[in-house]
């Protein structure tokens, strides 16, 4: 095919895979908001509240490894038009159910459908961009991953004072069809650099990807740091506010907002400086080490002293956590490019079973305390300085020298 003229290929690239990725961290972080409130309905406890929001995360991580290979074969348009009418019928599940299969089976779907969203846009990116125009073009992606956690702090709360919360899990649903609609129709496909390479050789690629030294140095961090904060922010934060904090609901609505603003500072700092830092001898993994250290240091903070340190560090933990994303780029360095989409699914399942692992666990270990005579404020401590303690392993494991190949 002709290559698109260069402005139109910006829009017919950027747009759709931004909406899909907008709408994949809006699905993420939802329950959030709708949590609290299906809960009551529905007469949930914390832990299935728990295992209910984070099978999201536990279909979104089992489809990696494959999707890596999909992407290689089938190109990202094909592959997340699909997949997005998947999360569609996923949404919908979601809102017909009556119960906590029902629920469990239709946040599973949406994980599954959403699963590509940024991996198939750095796909996109990587085959039409040259690598000096990567850099701000993830920014902006991120970017819009942003926007959708900010659309699902405070507006979601608003809506919820005009329609149901089912209501508005099926508008969800239509506008995912619109988006996988705007994806098949406008992105424009191109050959793909893996070529001929058949499911053996891929697989080769994938093993020794997950024996490689380099990819477990990073691995332990994605787990505990950024699979951790996905796991918090996506519920456990507005518990903890609510319960810890005593922040009402429209509170705790107003301090994710916060967050996801301090978020979408982070990526849009990415896009706009990273590259530059590079050039004046920033280098990226001290970026990286720098914005985790800082991220322990506050969620230190908000566990040890939650009244001082919540207002102020919650959203500079968001900022962080936007940072965290820098992981990607410094497991992928170190393979071939053609594996770059591998390496980084890779990476993404252990940041996903992170984030579905411990937000079922934080869950669970709270019931377990709760029903061993804790109180409810005791219960969420231990349970956040159990992780505050899982994050100080990882840290103390990627900062150990590294040694010789």
């Amino acid at each position: 095919m002709s290559h698109p003229d260069p402005r139109s290929l910006m829009l017919r690239l950027f747009l759709p895979f931004a909406a899909g990725y907008f709408l994949s961290y809006l699905y993420r972080t939802v329950n959030a908001v709708l949590g609290p409130v299906i809960a009551g309905e529905l007469a949930l406890p914390d832990n299935a509240l728990g295992l209910l929001t984070s099978t999201y995360f536990l279909a979104f991580g089992a489809a990696q490894l494959p999707l890596g290979m999909l992407l290689d074969r089938f190109g990202p348009r094909r592959v997340e038009a699909v997949l997005l009418t998947i999360a569609a019928a996923g949404a919908a599940t979601f809102a017909l159910a009556d119960g906590l299969s029902g629920l469990t089976l239709g946040r599973a779907l949406i994980g599954l459908g959403v699963s590509a969203c940024l991996m198939a846009s750095f796909k996109a990116f990587s085959q039409w961009f040259p690598p000096e125009r990567q850099a701000s073009l993830t920014g902006w992606i991120m970017a819009s991953g942003g926007l959708g956690a900010l659309a699902a702090a405070k507006p979601l709360e608003i809506a919820l004072g005009f329609t149901g919360w089912r209501e508005i899990v099926f508008a969800l649903a239509a506008v995912t069809l619109v988006v996988a609609a705007a994806l098949w129709r406008y992105v424009p496909d191109k050959a793909s650099e893996a070529g001929g390479a058949g499911f053996a050789e891929q697989l080769a690629g994938v093993r020794h990807i997950f024996a490689s030294r380099h990819f477990w140095r990073y691995a332990p961090m994605g787990f505990a740091f950024t699979g951790g904060f996905m796991a918090v922010q996506g519920l456990w934060a507005s518990r903890w506010m609510n319960v810890i904090e005593v922040l009402d609901a429209a509170a705790v609505a107003a301090r994710l907002t916060w967050m996801g603003l301090a978020m979408l500072g982070g990526f849009l700092f990415m896009g706009f400086f990273a590259t530059a830092l590079v050039h004046r001898g920033m280098p990226l993994e001290k970026l990286y080490r720098t914005a985790m250290l800082l991220a322990f240091a506050a969620f230190a903070c908000i566990a040890l002293q939650p009244q001082f340190a919540g207002a102020l560090l919650w959203p500079l933990l968001g900022a962080c956590f936007s940072l965290s994303n820098i992981s990607y780029s410094l497991v992928a360095q170190a393979f071939p490019a053609q594996w770059s989409g591998r390496a980084n699914t890779a990476f993404n399942l252990l940041v996903f079973l992170g984030a579905f692992g411990l937000q079922w666990g934080i869950g669970g270990l709270i019931d377990g305390l709760r029903a061993a005579g804790w109180d409810a404020a005791g219960a969420y401590r231990i349970a956040f300085f159990s992780l505050l303690g899982a994050q100080a392993l990882a840290l103390a494991w990627f900062l150990l020298p590294r040694r010789a190949p």
